[in-house]
């Protein structure tokens, strides 16, 4: 009998119309108003902000136009190592001796620079085109220091003109010292080989090493100098480490890539 009640109740006011109208509570208009807020904000900041990025890559410091392996012309027994490992010396200067059938020849140094390996010793016979040294193309020692970025090939396009780097020498301790500051100073148009990057550093464990990943692309920086600290360049901390920098010395590098808006993200 209830039951039947209820149901008649509900036939005759079918719309509850005698019912008060119920409005929303004040809690959720602030729900509805900060969600609004905030979504206009992210839409505003997706079209005019923008986002930095970073490309972190192996690196290492050498002088601007790298090294040059030097190879014996001759095939022979090396008599006499002339040269020193550290020796500066200019181009066409004797580096060994080999005794050939013929005679004895003296290789010669083809470009100015400083001696970084000797791989022949005296009574070593070697042949033709066989590696007998790496040589840094550095004829004073006043001349600056660079470092090459190894950055996968995907990332170079991005990297804008004078983008500053940050690099983590292998030799300076980061958190006593800080990180090298410099600049992009240019962008290889090709990725190179390993045999390209042997060429380069006069090092093929170093050509082995840095494209081990796949083929990079070289970026060339250039160390942002400063007359206030020993090593002559300008570091994350106000002094920099209390000593000079060498070439030949690893690092890692981070590049700042062109900065980008969100929206582009979502864009095709």
């Amino acid at each position: 009998m209830q039951f039947r009640q209820q149901a008649l109740a509900k036939l005759q006011s079918p719309e509850e119309l005698d019912l008060p109208v119920r409005f929303a509570r004040p809690q959720g208009w602030l729900v509805l108003s900060v969600t609004v807020v905030v979504m206009a904000a992210a839409s505003v900041w997706a079209v005019t902000g923008s986002v930095a990025s970073t490309v972190s890559a192996p690196a290492i410091l050498t002088h601007g136009e790298g090294s040059y392996i030097l190879q014996s012309p001759v095939a022979g027994q090396v008599t006499q190592v002339i040269a020193e490992e550290g020796q500066r010396l200019p181009a066409n200067s004797p580096v060994l001796k080999v005794r050939t059938a013929q005679g004895d020849t003296v290789v010669r140094t083809v470009a100015a620079g400083r001696i970084t390996a000797l791989a022949a010793t005296i009574g070593q016979i070697i042949s033709t085109g066989a590696n007998v040294a790496a040589v840094e193309k550095v004829a004073k020692a006043s001349d600056p220091l660079y470092a090459t970025v190894y950055v996968p090939a995907e990332n170079a396009a991005s990297i804008p003109a004078n983008a500053s780097v940050d690099l983590t020498v292998s030799s300076v301790p980061t958190q006593e010292y800080g990180v090298l500051r410099g600049h992009v100073k240019s962008v290889d148009r090709s990725a190179q080989s390993a045999q390209q990057i042997a060429a380069f550093l006069g090092d093929s464990q170093l050509g082995e090493q840095f494209t081990k990943d796949g083929r990079p692309v070289a970026v060339l920086v250039k160390l942002d100098k400063s007359s206030g600290t020993k090593s002559g360049y300008k570091w994350s901390s106000a002094d920099g480490p209390p000593f000079a920098l060498t070439s030949m010395t690893v690092a890692s590098g981070s590049i700042r890539l062109a900065d980008q808006r969100p929206v582009d993200w979502l864009l095709p």
